[in-house]
């Protein structure tokens, strides 16, 4: 059975979406200062990196593997980078990071919409 299109965009645009994310993190400013030591840097960045990571196998369940439940774990942290990216642009104002971010929600967005729209209903299983 082929891979619906519509599957095709999800995956195809949550990657993107995923490669951005990996790009932001590494034009983030990892200057130390009296709030965030070094070592308080390097471990946000790795935690960065694992949630990328975590979130491409995500992707690829659901999108190879016909899982259901990736797809609202992918919706529920689309939520919370929302609101984690709202809270940092009220704090620190749009800077290229958060431009990248907000470009990076879009896409992930775009993706989950055609996770339940079109072809992509009934493809994934329970």
């Amino acid at each position: 059975m082929s891979v619906p299109s519509n599957v095709q965009r999800f995956e195809a645009l949550l990657y993107a979406s995923l490669m951005l994310d990996a790009l932001s993190v590494a034009v983030q400013d990892r200057t130390p200062n009296a709030e965030m030591t070094e070592q308080m840097i390097m471990m946000a960045t790795l935690l960065a990196g694992g949630m990328i990571v975590l979130l491409v196998y995500f992707v690829w369940l659901a999108a190879r593997w016909r899982k259901n439940w990736p797809r609202w774990v992918l919706a529920a942290a689309l939520a919370l980078s929302v609101i984690s990216l709202g809270q940092i642009i009220g704090e620190k104002g749009l800077e290229l990071d958060g431009v990248i971010e907000i470009v990076s929600c879009v896409l992930t967005a775009m993706g989950l919409y055609f996770s339940f729209t079109g072809d992509a209903q009934g493809w994934f299983n329970a």
